[in-house]
C-alpha cells in the first residue's frame, strides 16, 4: 500500500494510527504531527484497514466533525491527549 511505503509505517503505527483516527478528540493535525501523514492519507489508510460498511460509518462520522480538525476547534480543546487516556505499549493497555 503506498501510504503504508511512502511513511515506512510499521505494524505498530498502523496500530496507533487507525486508534488516532477513532478518538473524537484526536485531530488529523496530530496524526500529521506524530506520523507525517495527512488526512488525505489517513482515510486512503483507514479505507484499507477496514471492512467498507465500517469504514463508510467512520467516514460519515468524522466528516466535518468540529474536534477533528484543528482549524474548526474551539479553543477549550488544546491538547492531542485526553489524560484520561491510558498509555499503550507493544499494544497493550497499560493498567492504572
Amino acid at each position: 500500500m503506498e501510504v503504508i511505503e511512502k511513511h515506512k509505517l510499521d505494524e505498530r503505527a498502523i496500530d496507533r494510527i487507525v486508534e488516532m483516527a477513532w478518538e473524537d478528540r484526536t485531530p488529523f493535525e496530530a496524526i500529521e504531527f506524530q506520523f507525517g501523514v495527512t488526512e488525505k492519507e489517513v482515510i486512503q489508510l483507514m479505507k484499507n484497514q477496514m471492512k467498507l460498511r465500517n469504514w463508510k460509518k467512520w467516514r460519515a462520522r468524522v466528516q466535518g466533525r468540529k474536534t477533528k480538525h484543528a482549524f474548526l476547534r474551539s479553543g477549550e480543546v488544546g491538547r492531542f491527549k485526553c489524560t484520561m487516556q491510558r498509555q499503550i505499549t507493544r499494544n497493550k493497555i497499560s493498567k492504572r
